[in-house]
């Protein structure tokens, strides 16, 4: 662990980037960083204000819950490795009550930590030690996601419709619950409707960079998506997979 502090310490020294830019928001998004180091804490709290975020800290689980529910952060940073309750748990835990995005860090960087986290409804993960410009665009990545987009018509299937400003999906009038890479998942194959897109297409859509990402993530998401919108895979109705090569949406439009 002392490692991975030391090689972010040096990384950030490095930097000394001059910002040249901000996130365009008119509210100045909120970062909780739930890990248990409070050195790491402090040096990505500073490096982040640079960027124009506000940054919230917590060393324990529990602290970090409360903050959660107190700050009501815009997106929150979750190592794995965390005293009582691991990472995993108080994803599960947020995912209760909260589709907040969740970005987790994993010292290992394992297959299995990433898979669990994605499954656990993750939006991305990033393995220790890492590059602290390298968080900032995957906190961009996440943030432009969950900003409203410009404004677009409602897209309708029948009885699904997908309000892409507000960001909302009902499916026979009821509303279905997605977290933000299932929603950006969703909305990409609905905008391109009868188009087959590959996973490294969508990957590439989902994260905005090009980042250590696998396949199974994408299986992942489509497969959670499917549950949510009882969408059965043998006779799918909006997502069809494409043996071999990746998913189309299906489903016709209705004005």
């Amino acid at each position: 662990m002392l490692g991975c502090v030391n090689f972010i310490i040096q990384a950030i020294t490095r930097l000394k980037i001059k910002i040249n830019s901000k996130i365009q928001n008119h509210m100045t998004p909120t970062i909780l960083i739930i890990d248990d180091d409070a050195k790491l804490n402090q040096l990505l709290k500073d490096f982040l204000k640079d960027f124009g975020f506000d940054v919230v800290t917590a060393t324990h689980p529990t602290q970090g819950l409360k903050k959660l529910k107190q700050a009501l952060p815009d997106l929150v940073i979750l190592d794995i490795m965390l005293p009582e309750m691991d990472g995993f748990e108080v994803c599960k835990t947020v995912r209760l009550t909260s589709n907040v995005p969740i970005i987790m860090l994993t010292a290992r960087g394992e297959v299995t930590d990433k898979v669990v986290g994605l499954e656990l409804g993750a939006d991305d993960y990033l393995a220790k030690p890492f590059e602290p410009r390298e968080l900032v665009a995957r906190i961009q990545s996440v943030l432009r996601r969950t900003r409203p987009l410009s404004v677009t018509p409602n897209l309708s299937f029948n009885r699904l419709i997908i309000d892409l400003d507000k960001r909302t999906v009902l499916l026979d009038e009821s509303p279905v619950d997605l977290t933000t890479n299932e929603f950006a998942a969703l909305a990409l194959l609905a905008e391109n409707a009868g188009k087959v897109l590959n996973r490294d297409q969508i990957l590439q859509e989902l994260r905005g960079i090009d980042c250590d990402a696998f396949n199974r993530s994408v299986d992942i998401t489509m497969s959670r998506l499917r549950q949510k919108l009882k969408d059965d895979p043998r006779s799918p109705e909006f997502i069809k997979t494409i043996w071999g090569t990746g998913y189309v949406f299906v489903a016709d439009h209705t004005d």
